[in-house]
């Protein structure tokens, strides 16, 4: 973490104290401090960014107001919301509810890596902020687990935006001759760190590196140097995430690489794809388990609709052993729904036959009735029933 600013709050203080009263310092990064404060105004507690001198220089009163007014108008359950921005005398700002919580960075330190289920909800969260702000045109250019809020059982994207200004006065003569990292390298897609055009796709591959680091406990690419860094991204290959971590599906493993796809043309178009692509694959892993938990072997499990056509294994559906004084078992079951269908057309031939004919027909024994028969029955019933369960769960 950056040393604070001397002097930045008391400026800011001395400027808006009578708008925002600050309470304590929350952290300081290489171009920003961030204060939690409590707005007199409306009695809400808030965080505020302020932008260290330097920055705020550089990226220039028009385009900060153009930046900040485009963030504002994302409205989103998984984007944190700008509630005010200032300018006034060198000193930048912009102000957010201040969410109860903690960033993805505080629950990686902590725990290294996170279930798989959980993991890739986060993503999901994510992913639909970003789709959602990719179609206002805005690109985030910075997820990390740092601009990841968790509060309340979801995930919330910060700082929209502020990546923008800061790549764009790079580009000048400014941030980078000062010594100040723009963007973050780890999670840098290869076009954005080579400064080419950037869209959407670049954000996909960053929230590829987070979900990487969440399942695996360190990220896809790494080094000593941000140089070393930034080289894996254009030439390694991604690591094999089924190898760090047996838990992770290969199928889901597929998905993660595609995100991470040197070429943005070889990528998910867009991250609602790329989460789409995730639930596909762990529904193919549920089945693949549920497949071999019920016996199938190594053999791939049935897709959806092939349990019709005979992919069911056909010692499943064989009848249970008769027991001595136990009823007749009945017939192989054909599919599991095949009782239900056959018990409809019995009850309707029942109704249809005459009154005469049913008082001809002989009555047949009445089976004998005793423990061997209700053995038979429960067997029966619990064999229709584990052919339903795994027809449901392997459809």
């Amino acid at each position: 973490m950056s040393k604070p600013v001397p002097g930045l709050v008391e400026r800011f203080n001395a400027a808006f104290g009578s708008r925002y009263a600050v309470e304590r310092e929350l952290g300081t990064g290489a171009t920003a401090t961030v204060v939690l404060a409590n707005d007199v105004r409306y009695q809400r507690r808030v965080a505020v960014k302020l932008f260290r001198p330097e920055v705020a220089e550089v990226m220039g009163h028009e385009r900060f107001a153009r930046e900040i007014a485009l963030v504002a108008k994302l409205n989103h359950p998984h984007i944190v919301p700008l509630l005010d921005s200032g300018d006034e005398d060198g000193l930048m700002f912009y102000v957010m509810p201040a969410v109860d919580g903690e960033t993805l960075r505080d629950r990686l330190t902590r725990e290294g890596q996170l279930p798989v289920d959980e993991a890739i909800q986060i993503a999901r969260d994510v992913a639909v902020a970003l789709d959602h702000a990719h179609l206002q045109d805005v690109v985030h250019r910075d997820i990390k687990p740092e601009n990841i809020l968790l509060t309340h059982g979801t995930a919330v994207v910060a700082d929209f935006g502020i990546a923008k200004l800061l790549n764009e006065s790079a580009s000048g003569n400014s941030l980078t001759r000062a010594g100040m990292a723009v963007g973050t390298v780890t999670y840098m897609s290869p076009e954005q760190a080579s400064t080419g055009p950037v869209d959407g796709r670049a954000d996909v591959y960053s929230l590829g590196c987070v979900l990487f680091e969440m399942l695996a406990g360190r990220p896809p690419f790494v080094g000593t140097t941000m140089r070393s860094v930034v080289v894996s991204h254009f030439t390694d290959p991604v690591p094999s995430l089924h190898r760090l971590r047996q838990e992770v599906a290969p199928s889901v493993e597929m998905a993660i690489s595609t995100a991470l796809a040197k070429n943005p043309d070889d990528r998910f178009a867009t991250a609602t794809d790329f989460i789409n692509a995730l639930a596909k694959a762990r529904r193919a892993a549920s089945r693949e388990r549920m497949w071999q938990q019920l016996g199938g072997g190594t053999t791939p499990p049935p897709k959806s609709g092939e349990w019709h056509k005979g992919a069911i294994p056909p010692e499943w559906m064989q009848p249970p052993a008769a027991t001595p004084g136990a009823a007749p078992a009945p017939p192989p079951i054909e599919s599991p729904i095949a009782p239900t269908v056959e018990r409809a057309q019995n009850s309707g031939a029942a109704i249809a036959a005459p009154a005469g004919a049913r008082d001809e027909a002989p009555s047949a024994p009445e089976p004998a009735r005793g423990f061997g028969s209700w053995r038979a029955f429960l067997a029966a019933s619990a064999l229709l029933v584990t052919a339903v369960i795994a027809w449901l769960l392997l459809r």
